[in-house]
């Protein structure tokens, strides 16, 4: 559920009112599936870094089971096994100091926020009832890099939001650059039935807001490649995923930036025998529009538990450190609000 009631969304409507899970029952989630195998754990939720605020404001969290997220994030970096934590989607309005020094501190802690921006005009800001600004937005990203020096932030972006203008639109793309997004996922916009933004004058033309959405998918595509190339070169470690979608017997996984890495085979280089689930080293030689690709360096391998991407595949049933493998993906989702 949600409590936001952006003027552009119906989920208030269709999902209800926003609840936390008790945390002890997620706690015991991901120390099983860590005991089952799983390397990486996304906490789900429509605004996830507003878990327990209703509790913590009232005085009535360990009544109720809950805490603040960024204690709920400490409670689960110190599973056993459970190498990277992420989350989605984080609402601006509620990204506190804790949250920020928990990146800095929790070594799961993915360095990666994905933080949905919605516009760069306050104006239009206003309109969609975000409740932040510029300002508070762009203090966020610069405190999350201040803590985590190269993080990589990623957003949610609308184009043609009734009402919006070309200085609006110009201010969007203003701060793309200010932030350097990594990648963003980028509408136009869409009326809704039941929500107020479908009641809303001002309707930009079609044809006008798709000249806008190319253009800012053009500037992303910049921002990104330019981001892909600044990587060339570094050694980091991704998390198998699965058969690389270029084909070729090649795999693919993701770093801890949440990047897609394939896997290639460098000159006089064998690729290892890895299977979905396991963390391995790698360094980055190339530079695509969409990913990343690198070799694999064997020495630098974890071994991990033999997980499979979305269902099993054959041989993939073993066991590693000890613990067995259960055939489902080395990442898994817990949703935290209900």
């Amino acid at each position: 559920g949600c409590d936001m009631f952006c003027t552009f969304c119906i989920v208030p409507t269709t999902r209800g009112r926003e609840i936390s899970r008790p945390a002890d029952g997620i706690v015991a989630e991901a120390r099983a599936l860590a005991e089952g195998g799983v390397r990486e754990i996304t906490l789900l939720g429509q605004t996830v870094n507003a878990y327990g605020r209703h509790d913590v404001r009232r005085g009535r969290a360990a009544a109720a089971g809950t805490m603040a997220f960024a204690d709920l994030l400490a409670e689960l970096d110190a599973i056993p096994g459970l190498d990277r934590i992420r989350y989605t989607s984080p609402h601006p309005l509620f990204f506190d100091d804790a949250l920020v020094s928990a990146h800095a501190s929790l070594p799961s802690l993915c360095p990666h926020v994905h933080l949905p921006l919605q516009s760069g005009s306050d104006r239009v800001l206003a309109a969609m009832r975000r409740r932040y600004d510029r300002e508070r937005y762009l203090g966020i990203a610069k405190a999350l890099r201040d803590a985590v020096p190269g993080i990589a932030l990623t957003t949610d972006l609308i184009v043609g939001f009734p009402g919006e203008s070309e200085a609006d639109f110009e201010a969007t793309l203003d701060l793309m650059r200010a932030v350097g997004f990594v990648d963003s996922f980028s509408f136009i916009f869409s009326p809704r039935p039941g929500t107020a933004a479908a009641a809303l004058p001002g309707r930009v033309d079609r044809d006008e807001a798709g000249r806008r959405l190319t253009a800012l998918q053009g500037l992303q595509r910049e921002l990104t490649v330019a981001y892909h190339r600044s990587r060339v070169g570094e050694r980091t470690e991704i998390l198998i995923e699965g058969e690389s979608r270029r084909g070729g017997g090649q795999l693919c996984g993701r770093d801890p930036w949440h990047r897609v890495v394939n896997l290639v085979r460098g000159e006089g280089d064998s690729v290892p025998d890895l299977r979905p689930g396991e963390i391995v080293g790698v360094e980055i030689v190339e530079a695509t529009p969409h990913s990343l690709l690198a070799v694999a360096r064997s020495e630098a391998a974890r071994e991990g538990d033999g997980r499979v991407a979305v269902k099993p595949e054959a041989g993939f049933a073993e066991e590693a450190r000890g613990r067995p493998a259960t055939g489902l993906a080395g990442t898994e989702a817990l949703r935290i609000l209900r």
